[in-house]
């Protein structure tokens, strides 16, 4: 029996399923405010009912048998808490300021031009043998700039590997491999640390408003990470992924964008001032650091921890992106002064209109949340419930990496998925004796993972785009079975890392512990 050609196959269902649920969804926006809505509704059944819960919480810097009850926001305390905190909400919201200013310096860099020919350098420069593992790492690297490894390093993969004789979709995964499927892992802190940090710690403040959730408190466990999705990456590209495509046979003698591959006298130039005055900026922070009395140390001395260097780091690292792309630019002639450079913090900005709006809402929703203990109870009772259960730390970790990971199937947004979560599992798992930072990890393993097989990803409809230059058929089905190994791949080998990781006992960011509280 012949099979029927328009029979939709099983996989295509699930992936179609996922779309049309995906793209039901509201704007993260509109998301928000309904939970927010949703808060004061459920806050004034639950106050009529008398829900409530016991529990150990944080008191006084000890943990203490307590009885918590929901606060209606539907009364006249409520309703004026309501108005009269909004702009506090939001001018206090944790993140906001944080991205912000790191926005601003890496604003600077992308403006100039700077970050996209060091890509373009990078690429070029790189022997063919070790051309996949450097697409793939420049991918997971590319996440400091927000946007440019999509839009430069995944069609200037693509162009690298037809260039040497390779298949060009084979090229294209491994950046789209790299950029969003390593998507937290980096050798160094971007504006996704800064990002997350700020979402965890106000959900850490209805709990615990003295605990301070550190920007580095993923830096060590994903700076590991960066190799292993590197190895893995080039592995799956060059076992899978590329046999799997077969010989590549040009449809048509198509034209390359010569300005995603061409590095000009200028550009080079700019690129030398920028690793000069990146360097000296660097020894700089360096030589302030070494005195014993130095202001970037503690009373103690310390230079990690609760000290004044670790606190500085947002500022520290838009000034990192900011001083060499302000070189590279004069240089160049991007910038030709001072006013071109306030413009490009200027757009930086204007390029945050969408983030603002979600934080205002986000921040509603949090402080709703903190104010009617909701939050709180739904913390104690998941507590309880894993504590009568004995699921163990392991466990609890692989089924929430697992969750996230599913969640992103249905929501791209990192930072909106984490609004929702955080406010539940973050005090949920510290009263359980988890960090906030465990938990936030957990959660980035599993929304990086998939990112590169959902087609709720912001760019997934353009990574399809540059994909069809190469073959005209392309479409979501092609893309995601392409990139299903990677995403499968990056989530056994990440968790099964995470595992080791727990195991062993090992700090997973610099001033940050596995236990909350500290013990």
């Amino acid at each position: 029996m012949s099979k029927n050609p328009n029979k939709v196959s099983l996989y295509n269902r699930c992936l179609n399923g996922i779309e049309r649920v995906g793209n039901k969804l509201p704007h993260p926006v509109t998301l928000f405010a309904i939970f927010a809505l949703a808060i004061v509704v459920i806050s004034a059944i639950c106050a009529a009912f008398g829900v409530s819960a016991t529990g150990e919480l944080i008191s006084g810097g000890e943990l203490k048998e307590t009885t918590v009850e929901v606060v209606s926001l539907l009364t006249k305390d409520g309703l004026k808490y309501m108005f009269t905190s909004a702009v506090n909400n939001f001018t206090t919201y944790a993140p906001l300021g944080m991205v912000l200013v790191a926005m601003l310096g890496v604003g600077v860099a992308e403006q100039s031009g700077m970050i996209d020919t060091l890509l373009k350098r990078a690429v070029k420069s790189t022997p063919k043998f070790l051309l996949t593992p450097m697409i793939v790492f420049l991918g997971v690297m590319s996440n400091i700039a927000s946007d440019a490894g999509y839009v430069i390093l995944i069609p200037l993969g693509a162009m690298m590997f037809r260039a040497c004789g390779r298949h060009p979709i084979a090229g294209l995964a491994a950046a789209f491999a790299g950029v969003s499927g390593g998507f937290s892992a980096n050798l160094l802190i971007g504006t996704l640390d800064p990002l997350l940090a700020g979402i965890t710690q106000a959900a850490v403040s209805i709990l615990d408003p003295a605990y301070k959730v550190q920007v580095m408190g993923n830096y060590i466990f994903m700076f590991v990470s960066t190799f292993l999705i590197t190895i893995l990456g080039t592995f799956i590209t060059d076992k899978i992924i590329e046999p799997r495509l077969g010989t590549y046979v040009s449809e048509d003698k198509e034209d390359e964008d010569v300005s995603l591959t061409t590095i000009t006298p200028e550009q080079k130039k700019g690129l030398r001032a920028a690793a000069i005055s990146a360097l000296v900026f660097v020894l700089i922070i360096v030589a302030c650091c070494i005195p014993q009395n130095s202001f970037f140390r503690n009373e103690e001395g310390q230079l990690l921890g609760a000290t004044p260097l670790i606190d500085s780091i947002v500022v520290l690292i838009a000034l990192l992106f900011f001083i060499p792309g302000t070189a590279y630019g004069l240089v160049t002639k991007t910038f030709k002064g001072n006013s071109d450079v306030a413009n490009a913090m200027s757009k930086a900005m204007a390029g945050m209109g969408s983030f603002l709006a979600l934080a205002f809402v986000s921040a509603q929703f949090i402080k709703y949340f903190e104010y009617t203990k909701l939050g709180t109870i739904i913390a104690l009772t998941g507590a309880e419930f894993f504590k009568s259960i004995n699921i163990g730390l392991i466990p609890l970790m692989i089924i929430f990496v697992l969750f996230s990971a599913f969640m992103n199937l249905f929501m791209g947004s990192a930072s909106a998925k984490w609004n929702i979560l955080a406010p539940v599992f973050v005090p949920m798992f510290m009263l359980l004796g988890y960090s906030p930072e465990l938990c936030q990890l957990a959660y980035r393993i599993g929304d990086s993972s998939t990112n590169i097989i959902t087609p709720m990803m912001t760019y997934y409809a353009v990574i399809i785009i540059f994909a069809q230059r190469y073959d005209k058929k392309a479409g979501i089905g092609t893309l995601t079975a392409t990139m299903l190994p990677y995403s499968i791949g990056f989530l056994v080998c990440w968790s099964l890392l995470l595992v080791l990781w727990l195991a062993a006992g090992l700090p997973i960011g610099i001033a940050t512990s596995l236990f909350y509280p500290a013990v």
